[in-house]
């Protein structure tokens, strides 16, 4: 349902120097699947999401999304892909139009792409605000008479007016407090239940959130994917040295292996991502890597290697780092 092959997205800069959000990346997304993408800001995931709907134009490589090319499309078939996949953004606040009342902002991909109109648009927006938990009198506010979980829960009636096949999340719950982002978390649950065909990209920091949401992740560092499996076998077994720093990190007990059993090492990481505009050679991590090897990592990009069923990572060490 969602394709990226060798997807490459780069900026230029006035100077003339090239910003490499995205290079070179690969994922597949089943139907019915939903898949997390996580890694540290900066990392190229949001540019990822943005770029599977057309918003952002790729640079090379191919990208299908509901059997629609996107790469290249023209103005029509952009416009019929995105009746069938939508977007959640980060910032609810940012989201929804300020002018527009919240059942005209609802109801604005019903007018463009249904017949709906009257009586039935006012029934179609009400069932879906009330889908979303938003009950009737929220009909005619505006915006800013919402709190941000309200503000949420509109943008996601909104991207399900349309019962799409494909859902971007761009980091739903990030800009919400913790009370909220539960509530929003568990309506997400409930909506995967009943709609299990649903294809859904899970963009997040949070770790604890992919495994609760996700049956499969995919790692990102630096605009690369550098490890990708079931969601289970990554977070117990993770054999890039980067995806252990980040389990390393998580402060939630349910997302760091280290609260259970006898584990490997797992090292916190050290100094900055590199810029997008200098990537290092090699292996994009060895700057910061603890098992990096001079002659190697600094000079070969290293291959995806396939270390367990459906579980690969993008180390030359990948198959030493097996976990205790």
């Amino acid at each position: 349902m969602l394709e990226l092959d060798d997807l490459r997205i780069h900026f230029p800069l006035a100077s003339g120097e090239v910003v490499k959000a995205v290079d070179g990346v690969t994922l597949k997304l089943a139907a019915g699947e939903t898949v997390g993408l996580v890694g540290e800001s900066g990392s190229g995931k949001s540019t990822i999401g943005k770029a599977a709907l057309g918003l952002i134009p790729a640079t090379s490589g191919a990208i299908r999304a509901g059997g629609e090319d996107v790469v290249g499309a023209s103005a029509a078939t952009l416009r019929r892909l995105r009746s069938r996949a939508q977007i959640i953004f980060q910032d609810p606040h940012a989201s929804l139009n300020p002018r527009m009342t919240i059942s005209r902002s609802v109801a604005e991909g019903l007018i463009l792409n249904t017949p709906l109109r009257g009586r039935a648009l006012r029934e179609r927006v009400a069932e879906l605000l009330a889908r979303v938990g938003l009950p009737e009198q929220f009909l005619n506010r505006f915006p800013h008479e919402l709190s941000g979980g309200q503000k949420q829960r509109a943008c996601i009636a909104r991207a399900l007016a349309l019962d799409p096949e494909v859902l971007v999340l761009d980091e739903p719950t990030s800009a919400l407090d913790v009370s909220v982002q539960a509530q929003i978390l568990t309506f997400l649950k409930e909506l995967q239940a009943a709609r299990p065909s649903m294809t859904s990209l899970f963009i997040s920091h949070n770790l604890a959130v992919v495994r609760f949401l996700c049956q499969r992740v995919a790692v990102m560092y630096l605009g690369r994917i550098v490890e990708e499996g079931p969601v289970a076998e990554v977070f117990e077994n993770p054999r890039h040295p980067y995806t252990r720093a980040l389990l390393a990190a998580a402060p939630a007990p349910e997302a760091n292996p280290r609260a259970k059993g006898p584990r490997v090492d797992y090292v916190e990481l050290t100094g900055d991502i590199p810029s997008p505009v200098n990537t290092p050679p090699g292996c994009a991590f060895h700057t910061r890597c603890p098992v990096a090897r001079k002659g190697i990592c600094d000079v070969d990009r290293p291959a995806d290697l396939d270390v367990g069923p459906r579980h690969r990572a993008a180390c030359h060490f990948a198959r030493d780092l097996e976990a205790a």
